[in-house]
């Protein structure tokens, strides 16, 4: 049986507002506004391969296709500024991640590895922009 600490006892007599009441003047929480991302969806979206990837890319998301770098078997797409919600919404479904050390979202095309890279993985592998190629998907 737990117990409580003296510590809780005095934030529970303390008078101040617990989390939930802290995060809104109205004194209830503030309801979550981000589209909420179907995780099927992703699952079986992470495991496309490079080409069936670019494919998707061209035909659902053009836009994303036109910014889409191939590298090795990996598509990465870089963005010069932080996206709004919806934009995270669909790179996620189509199975991309944020990258913080490279600042991208990159798609592992079914090869997910254990480790991150201590290499410049353009320089290992190559890399090359699919939108600019003559390469039918």
């Amino acid at each position: 049986m737990k117990t409580k600490s003296k510590k809780q006892i005095q934030n529970q007599n303390s008078g101040l507002p617990n989390r939930p009441e802290q995060l809104s003047a109205e004194g209830t929480p503030k309801p979550d506004t981000r589209p909420k991302i179907d995780l099927n969806l992703r699952r079986a979206n992470r495991k496309l391969e490079t080409e069936a990837l670019l494919a998707l890319l061209q035909k659902q998301a053009p836009r994303f296709f036109d910014l889409a770098e191939v590298v090795g078997k990996w598509v990465w797409i870089t963005f010069t500024d932080k996206q709004p919600a919806d934009v995270t919404k669909v790179l996620a479904e189509l199975g991309f991640h944020w990258n913080y050390t490279r600042q991208l979202w990159q798609h592992p095309c079914g090869t997910i590895t254990e480790e991150r890279a201590s290499y410049d993985p353009r320089e290992r592998y190559g890399s090359y922009f699919p939108a600019t190629e003559d390469v039918p998907f």
